[in-house]
């Protein structure tokens, strides 16, 4: 199943472009803005997330509807495992400095 996962946007990156770490529900990830860029996009700002990019971006009443659905079709565990597979600042300098 194609999970779309809300996350909120924590903080943008200055030093890679179109990417921004995201919240969701606790975990925090790196992912692929570009696709929600024209929109503009900002600090607070709700997106969903598929596959370690945010596709869209969403109010956060339909953020919280989106999670209480997931909770409900049994699909939470599963968006947090893909949460959790997503580039984190750890990896990232991980590999920065294996380079």
């Amino acid at each position: 199943m194609c999970l779309a996962i809300p996350g909120q946007i924590v903080s943008l990156d200055t030093r890679l472009a179109h990417s921004a770490t995201v919240d969701v529900i606790g975990v925090r990830r790196k992912v692929d803005i570009s696709l929600v860029e024209p929109e503009g996009i900002g600090l607070g700002d709700w997106v969903l997330i598929h596959v370690g990019f945010a596709m869209s971006k969403i109010r956060e009443q339909d953020a919280a509807d989106q999670l209480q659905m997931l909770h409900s079709l049994g699909e939470a565990q599963a968006a947090m495992e893909e949460v959790r597979g997503y580039m984190d600042e750890g990896s990232e300098a991980k590999e920065e400095s294996s380079a």
